[in-house]
């Protein structure tokens, strides 16, 4: 009899992958190939500024009203409110109303980067990246488990507070182990660093 096998799902082509506020690397990346699967032209909005028609008047350039643009002109100005769909599509509430405000993709973009320490040094992006994966880390773990109580509601009473304490057993552990992989990653960082 063969053993039972489990694959875990992939991700969706079909929905941009969803940013709680936890390793923002990995989720620009995958963010960046899957807007440009869409349309080349919707994360070159991202990453520069939006396109605005203008015209040519007494040697400057002024930006057309919107009545007089041509067809090719809307379809290049509108993939800015494109890139602004995907980029609100791909976030959490916290992470949505820190962007919400902004008028263009890349004003939200950009908040994003600056938000999750992309522009910080290295030891200080460390730390502050750990301190919000240990408290987001947390939260998960906290509600993946009132979630599990919420389920055994039904089971006897005896049993609720066994698995009260295996859950404080666990997040203990959790945290314990989380805090030592914060640091390995931190003294990684800094071997690095000498490296170069």
């Amino acid at each position: 009899m063969a053993g039972k096998q489990s694959f875990e799902e992939g991700a969706s082509i079909y929905k941009p992958p969803l940013f709680c506020g936890l390793n923002y690397r990995y989720w620009e990346a995958r963010m960046k190939i899957s807007v440009e699967s869409i349309d080349q032209g919707i994360w070159d909005t991202i990453e520069n500024v939006p396109y605005i028609p203008k015209f040519k008047k007494n040697g400057s350039f002024i930006a057309k009203p919107w009545s007089q643009w041509t067809n090719d002109e809307c379809k290049m100005a509108k993939l800015d409110c494109i890139a602004q769909n995907i980029i609100a599509s791909a976030l959490d509430t916290n992470e949505f109303f820190r962007v919400s405000k902004y008028k263009t993709a890349k004003e939200m973009w950009d908040t994003l980067k600056a938000a999750h320490g992309i522009n910080e040094p290295k030891e200080t992006r460390s730390r502050t990246q750990a301190r919000g994966k240990r408290r987001q880390n947390k939260k998960s773990l906290n509600l993946c488990f009132m979630a599990r109580k919420e389920d055994d509601s039904s089971s006897v009473s005896s049993s609720n507070s066994s698995n009260s304490e295996n859950y404080g057993q666990l997040l203990q552990a959790f945290q314990e182990t989380h805090e030592e992989a914060n640091l390995l990653a931190l003294l990684n960082n800094r071997l690095k660093e000498k490296n170069n």
